[in-house]
């Protein structure tokens, strides 16, 4: 069992939001592993940087990536920071992996440098999203197989896209 798509990006990008059509198109479970995260750890994943720091949170985040990934036969979406993990980068091998990229602009427009977002708080929010960005493209173009811009497209239109990208791998699964 492995997920029919997996999404990645940075956070903004619509993960969530265009996981969660794909999902319901193709008739398939949808998963978000920040979600699966918080319900595992019983709390959000602010508290859990809050009180035992990023990397109590990354090791959760892989381990809930691991196992999503040999779980989940529907649409799945990584947190943005899931493929900084070399092991999680290594297990998307052979998954079909949807970029979907957003520039500073949008990407800050959509997030409100919302504090859910422990990364994006601090002193300087757009500052940090511009190096987010910087550091994280060539990390997601990586371990995608697939890269779509989502910058001048609502989300009906991205999921569309990927529909037309991988919707006949999605068929031959059925």
């Amino acid at each position: 069992m492995s997920p029919v798509v997996v999404l990645v990006g940075p956070p903004g990008a619509g993960k969530s939001t265009v996981g969660r059509l794909l999902a319901g198109r193709w008739g398939v479970p949808f998963a978000d592993t920040d979600t699966l995260v918080e319900q595992k750890a019983g709390r959000t994943i602010a508290d859990i940087f809050t009180t035992d720091g990023e990397p109590a949170f990354r090791a959760l985040e892989r381990e809930t990536v691991a196992e999503a990934l040999t779980t989940h036969d529907g649409v799945l979406a990584l947190g943005g920071g899931a493929v900084l993990a070399e092991e999680t980068r290594q297990a998307l091998v052979g998954h079909p992996v949807v970029l979907l990229s957003v520039g500073l602009a949008a990407g800050v427009r959509r997030t409100g440098l919302s504090t859910a977002r422990p990364l994006l708080a601090g002193v300087n929010p757009r500052a940090t999203f511009a190096a987010l960005l910087a550091e994280r493209l060539p990390v997601y173009r990586g371990v995608a197989t697939h890269e779509l811009a989502t910058d001048a497209l609502d989300p009906e239109a991205v999921a569309e896209h990927i529909h037309t990208l991988v919707g006949s791998e999605v068929a031959g699964r059925g």
